[in-house]
């Protein structure tokens, strides 16, 4: 898992006040708690966020209102390597032909009823927090990765939130079950 991709999910928790720790990072991440903590330090030395930690929630907060910048990353890229964040006056384009700008961007999140415990385990890697009796909230960055990994697992899903990823994968099995039903 990339370190933009860490950064991302740390951001989204500290901006719904969940308080995240640096524990809950490596857990959710299955990385070492050091690098945890380098994550949070680099959002906060590198990335200027105004991180605090609260000490009776045991988690962090921001102080005041912050967004992600614009990063520059490689295709090679699983570390920080090419962030841009220090100065807003970064000239994109001097940089070589490799690299490629992208906007950080907080991940899609769903809301899930899951039908055996089997299925749980299969969408581990998504899911953040259980919300209920067999309702799963998820998190994902690519709408198509997770709409592929729904729709090949032999269980009972129902996608509760958010209505459009419903549709779509609606939409998806309508398409594909017409294209196949007069094949004999």
């Amino acid at each position: 898992m990339s370190a933009n991709l860490r950064i991302q999910w740390l951001h989204k928790k500290i901006s719904e006040m969940s308080y995240p720790n640096a524990k809950r990072l490596a857990e959710r991440f299955n990385i070492s708690h050091r690098q945890a903590q380098r994550d949070v330090d680099f959002l906060r030395a590198k990335l200027s966020a105004p991180i605090a930690y609260d000490y009776d929630r045991k988690g962090f907060y921001y102080t005041e209102e912050f967004t992600l910048p614009i990063a520059l990353t490689t295709a090679n890229n699983e570390d920080y390597n090419g962030i841009v964040a220090e100065s807003p006056m970064h000239d994109a384009d001097a940089q070589s032909a490799e690299n490629t700008v992208v906007q950080l961007q907080v991940p899609y999140s769903a809301e899930l009823k899951l039908s055996d415990r089997l299925t749980v385990v299969e969408l581990g890697n998504y899911i953040t927090d259980r919300i209920g009796d067999n309702i799963y909230r998820c998190e994902f960055h690519s709408i198509e990765k997770f709409m592929s990994v729904i729709m090949s697992l032999d269980s009972d899903i129902q996608i509760l939130k958010p209505d459009w990823l419903r549709s779509r994968i609606l939409r998806c099995a309508e398409r594909i079950i017409r294209n196949n039903s007069d094949i004999k």
